[in-house]
């Protein structure tokens, strides 16, 4: 079995870290875990550079927390699961396309990413990244909402 594990360090991601690392899987499984940072490419087309700097500090403090989250969810599941073969990726891009192109060229049977748990309104206006990898992925989805939700 092939599993994504979507993370952005979010309490409600380390939630769904948490109860997966709590659960059996077959011993044949693979897990990857990523976390998608935004990049500021488009951002850094600032008149004679005069932003460039700023979104240049953005765009390393977003891939550093991006690579924060897939080290402590590496290190949740390496304690209960040591012998669970593991890759992690920390890529630029949208979440919601990301994840899904990620899935697809892992061949991946499930994606597992956990839910803030938006209400309709902060859901229309924000965006849903789990919704939206629920309604395109080619595999299976789960998504695993915190018990305090």
């Amino acid at each position: 079995m092939k599993i994504i594990l979507a993370t952005d360090g979010s309490p409600f991601s380390l939630a769904m870290i948490k109860e997966f690392a709590s659960r059996p899987l077959p011993s044949n499984t693979t897990v990857k875990i990523i976390s998608v940072y935004e990049g500021t490419n488009l951002m850094n087309l600032a008149p004679m550079g005069v932003l460039t700097e700023h979104y240049d500090n953005e765009e390393i403090n977003s891939s550093k927390f991006a690579d924060n989250a897939v080290a402590e969810a590496l290190k949740i599941i390496r304690n209960k699961k040591p012998e669970l073969s593991i890759v992690t990726s920390i890529i630029e891009g949208v979440a919601k396309t990301v994840i899904v192109e990620e899935a697809e060229k892992f061949d991946a049977d499930l994606i597992v990413l956990g839910s803030h748990g938006y209400g309709m309104i902060d859901r229309f206006l924000l965006g849903s990244v789990s919704q939206s990898v629920a309604l395109h992925a080619n595999c299976s989805v789960e998504i695993v909402r915190n018990k305090t939700e």
